[in-house]
């Protein structure tokens, strides 16, 4: 049972409850190190187990990582202890766009506004794969500008789950917003299955209620199926119009989005958001498998893989040593994508624990998050949102002898200026206690890797 005010993971102090369902329950946290508001969704693992849902949790957590839009709610960590898993959110403290239809209709400037932020968001889920398969006003939230915020992708399916007939066979959603080819149980475009929701939606907006009701589900699956529903008066002519496209039961001449976007209603004073920049989001996905790892610390800790195991480090052979060296650099003829990655390393007498030691206050101070892997592997990945997303940086650490290690450091994800001020300036001040040699990525060309380790210095180096 999570108190109010109790800090979670060494990290967030939780605040209220805000949200509650079968398998979690939602709080508001805040970081207590940057101080940055969080909504926290804490699932048992053991009613995940017994519900089947592990592959559902997986997913959800895949797809969040890869849909960065303004008009999403943002995933920015996972964690898990020995029985829970924590989804750190985008705090989202406007509430429901539900809560703000059950006043009332909407004036039609205000829908057309939530409308194209919708449109602008499952657009973008679509380019990436996604299809949301829940879409409904009691899952899209507002933030303290009153902007549209996508959220609960529980339901969504990825492009690779398509049968070999390219269509989509699971039926879920909420019955009064599933297209009628869901309903059929015949498989559906999930592309078009999250068009025809994105229609009632925009009914439900500006009439204050649904299109297809009735007190009997089949009955009112039938209607659905045969999308028998009455505009208000009140909707202009181009309103109905519009909406009798979107809501055409049939998915082949039901508009698109390409088609949508062109429409002179949908097309007043819109404008189109500036999507965050691409990054890379392979790493982040470690935690899709390390969340139902059983090995994990109590309840107060963060997963092993995230701070307490032993470090190994990889060790370097006689040809490693020499092709470091620039003038037996041969990389280039077999690896000339990850060349271009920039790329630091230094090299110290202090033995591993003492380097990633070292490294882990670095990151501690520039607020970045140290993942560990087998083999000496470390990922640096920071929290900040820079001008190409968030930086991550791979450190690998090799044993050239008992007594030498060289360090090897190359950007993953971010602005490579970002990177070059974080390694050449922060890091080296930081590293200068336990560096030997520095070769970093403001110089035309690196040193030559010394074949020996040096003398041996006295404990205070």
């Amino acid at each position: 049972m999570e108190k109010r005010g109790s800090i979670l993971m060494h990290r967030y102090e939780l605040g209220r409850m805000i949200g509650q369902g079968a398998f979690a329950k939602v709080y508001h946290a805040k970081n207590i190190t940057s101080g940055q508001n969080v909504a926290i969704k804490i699932i048992q693992k053991e009613k995940v187990l017994r519900g089947g849902l592990i592959d559902q949790i997986k997913r959800e957590i895949a797809i969040m990582r890869l849909i960065r839009h303004p008009n999403v709610v943002q995933l920015y960590e996972v964690m898990a202890s020995k029985t829970k898993i924590y989804f750190v959110m985008e705090y989202v403290k406007g509430g429901e766009l539900f809560n703000k239809v059950a006043k009332g209709r909407l004036k039609e400037d205000a829908a057309r506004k939530y409308f194209q932020q919708l449109i602008g968001a499952v657009d973008f889920c679509h380019s990436r794969g996604v299809y949301h398969r829940d879409l409904k006003p009691e899952n899209l939230l507002l933030d303290d500008n009153s902007n549209l915020k996508v959220s609960d992708f529980g339901l969504s399916a990825l492009r690779g789950s398509q049968r070999p007939d390219g269509l989509l066979h699971t039926v879920c959603g909420t019955p009064a917003y599933v297209a009628p080819e869901i309903i059929s149980k015949k498989g559906y475009d999930g592309a078009k299955a999250d068009i025809w929701s994105c229609g009632v939606i925009l009914f439900v907006l500006l009439a204050g209620y649904l299109p297809f009701h009735d007190s009997n589900l089949m009955e009112m699956y039938r209607k659905i199926s045969r999308g028998e529903f009455k505009c208000p008066q009140w909707f202009s002519a181009d309103v109905r119009r519009l909406v009798t496209r979107i809501l055409d039961p049939s998915p082949s001449t039901r508009l698109t989005i390409d088609k949508l976007v062109e429409n002179p209603w949908f097309n007043k004073e819109f404008k189109p958001v500036v999507t965050y920049p691409t990054v890379d989001c392979s790493a982040n996905l470690a935690d899709v498998h390390e969340t139902f790892r059983t090995d994990c610390e109590d309840d107060e800790g963060d997963i092993r893989t995230e701070g307490s195991e032993t470090m190994r480090p990889s060790s370097l052979n006689a040809f490693d040593i020499i092709s470091l060296s620039p003038g037996f650099d041969l990389s280039g003829l077999f690896e000339r994508e990850s060349r271009q990655k920039p790329e630091t390393r230094f090299t110290t007498q202090k033995p591993a624990s003492t380097i990633v030691s070292k490294l882990e206050e670095i990151a501690e101070m520039e607020r970045f998050k140290v993942k560990k892997k087998k083999d000496g592997l470390l990922k640096l990945q920071g929290s900040k949102e820079g001008r190409k997303g968030q930086l991550a940086v791979d450190v690998e650490i090799f044993e050239v002898t008992p007594s030498f290690y060289f360090v090897e450091m190359k950007k993953s994800a971010g602005d490579t200026l970002e990177y070059h001020k974080f390694c050449n300036q922060d890091m080296r001040r930081s590293l200068k206690d336990i560096i030997w040699t520095w070769q970093g990525v403001d110089q035309q060309q690196l040193p030559v890797l010394p074949l020996a380790p040096p003398p041996s210095l006295n404990q205070d180096g």
